[in-house]
């Protein structure tokens, strides 16, 4: 079974995004620089280099909304996220991520990452994470 192991929110202000889940729940945010996209990680349990400490916690972030992107989604991890950007095809999905045209993109020390679009049109997203991660599927 692969699990969802983050969120990601769009923001217009991800300062204001942060502002607000700190201030209403306790999220600890940390802003990215330009090489990371000035990607916003959230974190909302307590957690160590490689992740949530609980079972079953997840943290997530902040991404920059665009009209294409404007939409809240869910990261699921997978072991080889080529054999399950084909999986999804098969199912009736669409991948629509990567920067590269058919690969998944690389986030430096947290894996191979790719968007997709579910058949009822829920944007949707697939993480392999990195050997060092704690959070797998199958765990």
């Amino acid at each position: 079974m692969n699990p969802v192991v983050h969120f990601e929110l769009p923001a217009e202000d991800r300062k204001r995004l942060s502002n607000f889940y700190t201030r209403a729940f306790g999220w600890q945010t940390k802003q990215l620089g330009p090489e990371m996209g000035e990607y916003v990680v959230v974190t909302t349990t307590e957690s160590d280099e490689n992740g949530p400490k609980k079972p079953g916690m997840i943290n997530g972030g902040f991404f920059k909304k665009t009209k294409s992107t404007q939409y809240p989604s869910v990261v699921i991890a997978v072991d080889d996220i080529r054999a399950h950007m084909k999986k999804v095809a098969e199912a009736g999905g669409k991948v629509i991520g990567g920067q590269k045209t058919g690969e998944p993109d690389e986030i430096p020390g947290v894996g191979l990452y790719v968007a997709f679009v579910d058949p009822e049109g829920n944007r949707m997203s697939m993480l392999q994470p990195a050997p060092r991660m704690s959070v797998r599927p199958g765990r």
